[in-house]
């Protein structure tokens, strides 16, 4: 099929379910089912298994929207608590390195002190 081709959810669900059944390779499932590149198919298997059959029908084609960084008709990649736990331990980390830079600082200061006092 020639570039630009799009393909129905209904064939995409076919291509993924026969490759999974037959334990058919990307590029077998490509030649069978007459696919240009086996990417594509790749691509169909992840959003299979990330979003079930049902998100192969969802037209994915153009630029995402900027809507929090999710794509049009998919799901938020963490969950809010998650990100909730991640945005704490990011502010700990940060204090964390804070700290860390003013005793070095606190340290070099003192030894530079120790060397004027020994000169």
């Amino acid at each position: 099929m020639p570039k630009g081709t799009s393909y129905n959810g209904e064939f995409k669900q076919k291509v993924i379910e026969d490759m999974r059944s037959d334990n058919l390779a990307y590029r077998e499932a490509a030649r069978k089912f007459g696919i240009p590149d086996h990417g594509i198919i790749m691509k169909w298997e992840r959003i299979y298994l990330e979003e079930g059959p049902e998100g192969l029908f969802i037209e994915r084609r153009g630029r995402a929207s900027v809507d929090g960084g999710t794509r049009k008709g998919r799901k938020p990649n963490l969950d809010k608590k998650v990100e909730e736990d991640l945005i704490a331990e990011n502010q700990r980390l940060r204090a964390e390195i804070d700290y860390l830079k003013k005793l070095n600082a606190l340290v070099t200061e003192r030894v530079q002190r120790e060397r004027k006092h020994k000169s």
